[in-house]
């Protein structure tokens, strides 16, 4: 496909678009499933995406593949404990180079990235995935916003590990919180687990007492059109079906609560790429967007 034209930002009043995808590693046919990656991020245009399952080799990165396609600036974080993945691979029968492959998490910004923070979370006495967060701080219009992405355990009896990993994760996103200097929080990433689960209940601070007094973080599906399922681990993909289980909502935006004027609060969020393009699935899970509203509201909330 041809590369596309790099996107230029927005303007101080536009809405900042942020979004999150898990784009499975290397699993599958991952030279098809990147052009469809590139094009759905291209068709979108977010201004900051937190990606997760990013690989990267010798020889290349995805992340950096797309930011440079994009015109977007990238900072990649890889896993210190990529080997469950590299096995995961080895029993697919893909062994050419599968133990040199590196596992990650990535955030693309159309805007400069004025810092970048890894936090290595809690295997909760079981096998260390070397799960960790990304953390930046993006040169937003008006003023910078801090952004982490992060990829939880995924077994679904691991409910106790998210637990001790959501409660790491709160804690590190706390520490650029701070509502007079930046714009409020966002927190994106493929959770594993829905969002009535102990985990997402914990990770939001308002449905039960949160990691950190004074920080909530809202589900920006609160802002989700009517109809939509939201459904990012979804049974209409052959990639899901064939692991026999249920569809859900794992993966999340979560922004922290803006203040009455309504700066940074959220726009309609929905889905994207829930259904296969020309060239197949461009993952095994959907991605989500969501629009973040630069400016103050007209009045009180």
């Amino acid at each position: 496909m041809s590369t596309p034209a790099p996107s230029t930002p927005g303007t101080a009043d536009a809405p900042l678009r942020v979004m999150t995808w898990n784009v499975w590693w290397r699993f599958g046919d991952w030279r098809a499933r990147r052009e469809a990656l590139l094009a759905v991020l291209a068709e979108h245009a977010p201004d900051v995406v937190g990606l997760q399952e990013v690989w990267a080799d010798g020889d290349e990165n995805l992340a950096h593949w797309l930011g440079e396609r994009l015109g977007m600036h990238v900072a990649w974080s890889p896993s210190p404990a990529p080997q469950r993945w590299q096995r995961r691979l080895l029993s697919t029968g893909e062994a050419a180079g599968a133990e040199e492959l590196q596992f990650g998490n990535a955030v693309l910004s159309r805007y400069p990235l004025l810092e970048e923070r890894v936090r290595r979370l809690p295997a909760g006495g079981h096998e260390d995935e070397g799960r960790t967060a990304l953390q930046v701080l993006v040169d937003a219009p008006r003023r910078p916003l801090p952004f982490t992405t992060t990829h939880l355990n995924s077994s679904p009896a691991e409910s106790a590990v998210r637990v001790a990993q959501v409660r790491e994760l709160v804690g590190f996103v706390a520490e650029r919180h701070r509502p007079r200097e930046f714009y409020p929080p966002v927190l994106t990433g493929d959770f594993n687990a829905v969002a009535e689960s102990d985990e997402l209940r914990l990770a939001g601070g308002y449905l039960t007492a949160g990691p950190v007094p004074g920080l909530v973080l809202v589900d920006s599906w609160h802002y989700a059109e009517p109809g939509d399922s939201g459904l990012t681990w979804d049974r209409a993909n052959p990639w899901v079906a064939r692991v026999h289980q249920p569809s859900a909502r794992i993966d999340h935006v979560l922004v922290g609560l803006p203040p009455f004027s309504g700066e940074g609060a959220g726009r309609p969020a929905r889905r994207v790429a829930p259904a296969p393009l020309d060239r197949g699935w461009a993952s095994d899970q959907t991605a989500g967007r969501v629009d973040h509203n630069p400016r103050p509201a007209a009045g009180p909330a």
